[in-house]
């Protein structure tokens, strides 16, 4: 009698681990579709509402998706930024940045990577299917703008995104990383114990292996830390504020450690994730611009 008891209880135990893991691989995967927040991302409109000119443009990525985005052109004929969202976000993201990167002469490009928003089919992947999104915008500023000199900034996902396609591609000459995540797994234990109090194990490993299972996703490689090294010579700036409660500010200590000369570290002291721009605009707006102008 205890043998059964014990055994249906390990039973129900293992069949109630399986559902939570279940669960949060699907949140992982499946994103809500939100509108733009102003107090996190400021300018919520297109770029008329900043006196910005730009034009509606769009290219497709090598597994056919489409991207919409705003290319907003300068005085240079050959220099650009592309800017790279984060999870959940959109274009919107990084416009508190274009106006004083236009201003500096950089053209600038704001797009949208694969989203539920464009498909419901649409899966979300921790940076790893998004690298070919950021891959076809340099694909589109190379061919379609003639631009030969990229830089990039990426927010949160969209840094660790940036940083991995940066490290592949060499196109990529100058990156600036906001928030960025180390490691995709880690980051998602630190959520999973901040909002729910859940340990790591046993929950996360079977949650990794449901993901990398029902996303096709090879995990590995979406923890920046193991590509930021491979960048050098090329230059990297690390931003990440010490109130961050979205990806600990131990991800971008991490990923400045593991990164090479020349690299630069920005440790806002009670920035919060991605919000340096508000923390300290000016700071924010003239450290990333002169990095650029420095190193592009």
């Amino acid at each position: 009698m205890i043998k059964k008891t014990l055994l249906a209880f390990t039973l129900i135990a293992a069949i109630s681990l399986l559902a939570v893991a279940w669960y949060f691989s699907t949140v992982i995967l499946h994103l809500s579709v939100y509108d733009c927040n102003p107090e996190h991302y400021v300018f919520c409109g297109d770029p008329s509402t900043q006196g910005i000119a730009f034009e509606e443009v769009s290219f497709t990525s090598e597994d056919g998706f489409t991207l919409p985005g705003w290319y907003m052109a300068s005085s240079s004929h050959d220099e650009a930024i592309l800017l790279v969202h984060g999870r959940g976000a959109n274009r919107t993201e990084g416009m508190r940045y274009a106006k004083p990167l236009i201003a500096a002469g950089y053209n600038v490009l704001a797009f949208d990577m694969r989203h539920p928003r464009q498909d419901p089919a649409i899966i979300s992947t921790m940076g790893y299917f998004e690298q070919k999104d950021v891959v076809a915008a340099l694909n589109y500023l190379e061919n379609d703008k003639h631009i030969t000199r990229i830089g990039l900034m990426g927010f949160s996902m969209g840094a660790t995104t940036g940083i991995i396609v940066m490290a592949k591609d060499a196109r990529v000459r100058v990156g600036v990383f906001s928030g960025g995540y180390a490691n995709s797994m880690d980051v998602l234990a630190d959520q999973a114990r901040n909002s729910y109090g859940l340990p790591r194990y046993p929950l996360l490993p079977i949650v990794e292996q449901l993901f990398a299972w029902r996303g096709n996703v090879n995990v590995a490689q979406t923890h920046a830390e193991n590509y930021i090294g491979q960048i050098s010579p090329r230059p990297v700036y690390i931003m990440h504020g010490t109130a961050d409660e979205t990806v600990d500010f131990s991800h971008g200590q991490r990923l400045y450690s593991a990164a090479q000369q020349p690299k630069q570290f920005w440790q806002a002291q009670g920035g919060r994730h991605t919000r340096l721009w508000q923390h300290d605009t000016i700071k924010a707006e003239t450290s990333v611009v002169k990095f650029f102008t420095d190193n592009l």
